[in-house]
C-alpha cells in the first residue's frame, strides 16, 4: 500500500526535520532507497555522504529514476519532487525504511547479538534450537546469510550488518511468511551508522567487547560505547505483549559491568569463570565433542572450543528468557556439527588436520589457536596461516602475530585484503610482532604474500597428526588488493593446497613463484 511522504515523516524525532519543501501528501508508493541504482518509480531516495561517495551528487539521477521525494542533509536545491533536510541522513534512513514497511520489527520477537567475536555462531545456535520449539518460526539476518524461513540469501561479500533498508525489507519478508521470532546480529559498525534505527528489539545480547575495528571508531572507548547502542534499544523499543526487554551479559567480559548497568527488565547473565545465572562446569574437550554442564542439565557441543561453550551459553540464556524447555536447547546446540567458515574442518584424505577459521581478531585468533591446540595429540604441530587487513586497525597487526607467536609452532604470514595498502609493509609490521616474541624467522615463522602459495606451503610442511589452520577469512568469497574484490574462498585454497596446488586467483599469484622464501 502507498504511504504518503508525511506518514513516513511521522515516524522521525521532530529534530531531525530541518526543513521540507513540496507536497508532502506526494504518495511514495515504492521502497526507501539509499542507492540511486536502486530507486523505483514513487520510491524515496535518500542522500547521504558516505566513505567513498556522496548521495547528494546521484539525486538527479534518483529523480530521472522515477524517485517520488528525497530527503537530504544540504540546503533544499531547486528540484521537481519534495525534498526534506534533514539533521543526519545516516540515522533516519532506518526509521524511513521501517515506516515504509510498517514496522515489520514490532510483529516479530527480536534478539540482537552484539560482541567482537562469536556472533554468528550464538545466532546459528539459538536458530538451531528454535528449530526444536513447536510454536517458533525463526528467521535470522547474520554476516553470512539471512534465513526467512523456506529460503536464504547471501548478505554480501565483506558485508557486516546489511543496510538499514535492506534490513527492513528483510523484516517484512519474515512477517510476510509467518515468522515469529527474528535473531538479527548487530555489529559496532551498524549501530554506530544507523543501520539498526528503526528496529525494535526486546532481547539484547552480549558476547564480548575485544580490541577491534579501532581505524573506524578512533578508541576501543568509542567502539564499547557504539556496542553499547542496541542495550539502549531495548528501552527505546516498543513494549509487545507478553514480552520483557531482556539483557544477556557475558559475566567473562572486562566490561560486563559496564553493559549490566544498562537498565532493561530483566538481566541475565552467563559465564565460564565467575559466578552467573548460567555457568558451564565440569566441560570435556575431545576432538569430535564438548561435553559441559549448566544448571545441573548434561549438555554436547560437536563445535570445538572453550570460545564456543560461551557462545553456547548466550544462546541457551536467550532460549530460557523466552521459557524454552531443556530438551529443545540441548537438541539444538548438539545437532549444530558445523558453521560456515568457523572452525570448519576440510578433509581431503590427507594425515593431518585442515581447518578454517573465522578469527580475524587478536582475542578470535587466540582461543582459535588454543581450540586448535586442545585438538592435537601431544608433539604434534600446530601450523598457523593468517594475514591482516590493509586500512584498518594498524595495532591488531602486531597483537595478531604475537599471539601467533605464543601459541602455534609454526606461524606464516601472508596476505588478508591489503586494499591499498603495501602488503610488504603489513607483513613487515606483523614480522616485527613474532620477532619481539622470540620468533625466528625461517624457523618459526615465514612470510609468503600469495595467500595460495601460503596455505600450499603450510600443507606441505605438515606431517601426520599436525594442524593446518587458515584464520582470518573464514566464509568471505572475496579478497581486495587496491579498490578491486578478487575471487577468493579459504576452503577451496585448502583444498587446491591438499590436492598439490595452490590456488591462484589473487594477483599476488603471478609472484609466487618467484618470490624468496
Amino acid at each position: 500500500m502507498p504511504k504518503s511522504l508525511h506518514t513516513l515523516l511521522a515516524s522521525l524525532p521532530a529534530q531531525q526535520i530541518l526543513a521540507t519543501s513540496g507536497n508532502l501528501s506526494t504518495p511514495i508508493s515504492a521502497p526507501v532507497v539509499e542507492s540511486s541504482l536502486e530507486v523505483r518509480p514513487g520510491g524515496l531516495f535518500v542522500a547521504r555522504a558516505g566513505q567513498s561517495s556522496d548521495g547528494h551528487a546521484f539525486i538527479a539521477d534518483a529523480i530521472a529514476a522515477g524517485a517520488a521525494a528525497i530527503v537530504g542533509e544540504t540546503e533544499a536545491p531547486e528540484l521537481p519532487v519534495p525534498y526534506i533536510r534533514v539533521k543526519s541522513a545516516a540515522q533516519v534512513l532506518g526509521l524511513l525504511a521501517a515506516a515504509y514497511h510498517d514496522s515489520p520489527s514490532r510483529k516479530l520477537v527480536i534478539i540482537g547479538v552484539t560482541g567482537t567475536d562469536g556472533k554468528t555462531t550464538t545466532c546459528l545456535l539459538l536458530h538451531s534450537i528454535f528449530k526444536h520449539v513447536s510454536d517458533i518460526r525463526a528467521g535470522y539476518i547474520s554476516t553470512i546469510s539471512a534465513d526467512f524461513g523456506d529460503e536464504t540469501s547471501a548478505t554480501g561479500l565483506h558485508v557486516t550488518t546489511p543496510s538499514a533498508p535492506r534490513i527492513q525489507a528483510y523484516l517484512a519478508k519474515m512477517v510476510e511468511a509467518g515468522l515469529t521470532h527474528c535473531i538479527l546480529e548487530m555489529t559496532s559498525h551498524g549501530l554506530a551508522q544507523g543501520r539498526l534505527n528503526g528496529v525494535d528489539i526486546d532481547v539484547a545480547v552480549l558476547t564480548n567487547v575485544m580490541h577491534e575495528h579501532l581505524d573506524y571508531h578512533g578508541s576501543w572507548e568509542e567502539y564499547r560505547a557504539a556496542k553499547a547502542i542496541m542495550f539502549r534499544m531495548l528501552q527505546d523499543s516498543r513494549r509487545k505483549p507478553g514480552q520483557e526487554k531482556v539483557s544477556i551479559i557475558n559475566a567473562d567480559d572486562p566490561s560486563a559491568d559496564c553493559f549490566a548497568a544498562i537498565p532493561a527488565d530483566r538481566l541475565i547473565t552467563y559465564s565460564i569463570a565467575k559466578q552467573a545465572c548460567y555457568r558451564a562446569a565440569d566441560i570435556a574437550f575431545s576432538p569430535a565433542r564438548t561435553q559441559f554442564h549448566v544448571a545441573d542439565q548434561a549438555l554436547t557441543l560437536q563445535l570445538p572450543g572453550e570460545f564456543n561453550v560461551s557462545n553456547a551459553l548466550a544462546a541457551l540464556a536467550v532460549a530460557r528468557a523466552l521459557g524454552i524447555g531443556w530438551e529443545a536447547i540441548k537438541t539444538g546446540i548438539a545437532l549444530v556439527d558445523v558453521i560456515s567458515g568457523r572452525m570448519e574442518r576440510i578433509d581431503d584424505g590427507q594425515d593431518f588436520i585442515a581447518m578454517v577459521d573465522f578469527a580475524h581478531t587478536p582475542n578470535a585468533l587466540r582461543r582459535a589457536l588454543e581450540a586448535g591446540r586442545r585438538m592435537l595429540a601431544p608433539g604434534k604441530r600446530l601450523i598457523a596461516v593468517f594475514g591482516s587487513a590493509g586500512l584498518r586497525d594498524i595495532e591488531k597487526r602486531r597483537l595478531m602475530a604475537e599471539t601467533s607467536a605464543q601459541l602455534a609452532d609454526m606461524t606464516i604470514l601472508t596476505a588478508e585484503d591489503p586494499r591499498t595498502e603495501s602488503l610488504d609493509d603489513i607483513l613487515a609490521m606483523m614480522a616485527a610482532g613474532c620477532l619481539a616474541n622470540g620468533g625466528v624467522e625461517g624457523e618459526t615463522f615465514r612470510r609468503i604474500p600469495d595467500r595460495g602459495e601460503a596455505i600450499y606451503a603450510a600443507c606441505q610442511m605438515a606431517r601426520a597428526g599436525d594442524m593446518v589452520m587458515a584464520c582470518g577469512k573464514g566464509h568471505e568469497q572475496s579478497m581486495c588488493f587496491g579498490t578491486v574484490e578478487h575471487p577468493w574462498d579459504d576452503r577451496d585454497a585448502l583444498r587446491s593446497a591438499l590436492r598439490g596446488a595452490p590456488l591462484s586467483t589473487l594477483p599476488t599469484a603471478r609472484q609466487a613463484r618467484h618470490a624468496p622464501d
